[in-house]
């Protein structure tokens, strides 16, 4: 039997995403009690999320910063023109 390999990939916790994050495993309860968090897997009472889903969720919060076509912060061109 040929098993895919993602199909083990290991789960993580609250624990584990607060971690990640960088917040309190109050706040990542918060966010999925809000449906505000990264998408989750309930397996009887326990709550896992597996790393693509955190990735995917991370990648698309929004970001601080405007851009310009070449990655570079706007502020920072603005600093060292002189007109900041």
């Amino acid at each position: 039997m040929n098993m895919n390999h993602s199909a083990f990939e290991r789960l993580l916790n609250d624990h584990e995403v607060a971690a990640l994050v960088g917040v309190s495993v109050a706040t990542v309860r918060r966010w999925r009690l809000l449906r505000k968090g990264p998408r989750y897997l309930r397996i009887g009472v326990l709550i896992r999320y597996r790393p693509e889903s955190v990735r995917q969720w991370l990648d698309a919060r929004p970001t601080g910063g405007a851009t310009d076509s070449d990655g570079l912060l706007l502020g920072a061109q603005l600093e060292d023109s002189g007109h900041a």
